[in-house]
């Protein structure tokens, strides 16, 4: 009996911990433009509209950060794949500090602002790192991490990826969109 009434978070987990696993992949077109698979032609305005939190409590929008490619990374610290794509996401922070912007967003399913806090003292990632007080994961459907959405410097969906390809992988994935993208 108790089993059942926590079944739905079990299944929730379980669907996390899949996702955090595993690999995949939505890519942009060739032409540049975005090539929408059906889940994103649905994302897209709903991603527009998102509002977080950073980690002292402040509103965050997109709208703070036109002008860059940005890539909103959905993850939590227990995530070992979600952590294999910081690394390379930091190098293209170096890179390209006045055109790409990395939003390192905590969905609160396990864990709150103050493990985002304490990691991102650890760790020193130059990111935005904020918290989806407004449950936006949900209304985007994501049920797996790392999921990352990539956004082109005028707020417009470009692409989303879920999982991580390693260092190497996740490094060129992002750099083909900023390449792309970029001013």
């Amino acid at each position: 009996m108790i089993l059942m009434n926590k079944f739905p978070a079990y299944l929730l987990l379980f669907l996390l911990l899949a996702g955090c696993s595993g690999e995949g992949d939505q890519s942009d077109s060739q032409s540049g433009a975005p090539d929408y698979g059906s889940e994103d032609i649905d994302r897209a305005p709903i991603i527009k509209q998102a509002v977080f939190s950073d980690l002292d409590g402040n509103e965050v929008t997109l709208a703070d950060f036109r002008g860059k490619v940005l890539v909103i990374d959905f993850w939590e610290t227990w995530c070992g794949p979600c952590l294999q794509v910081f690394p390379a996401l930091q190098d293209l922070r170096e890179e390209y500090p006045e055109d790409f912007e990395v939003l390192a967003v905590t969905l609160g399913m396990m864990e709150g602002p103050e493990e985002a806090r304490e990691f991102r003292a650890e760790h020193g990632y130059d990111f935005q790192f904020l918290y989806d007080s407004n449950a936006v994961s949900e209304d985007l459907g994501i049920y797996s991490i790392p999921f990352k959405m990539y956004i082109d410097p005028n707020g417009e969906l470009i692409k989303t990826d879920i999982g991580s390809r390693g260092r190497e992988g996740d490094y060129e994935s992002a750099l083909e969109v900023i390449r792309k993208y970029a001013n």
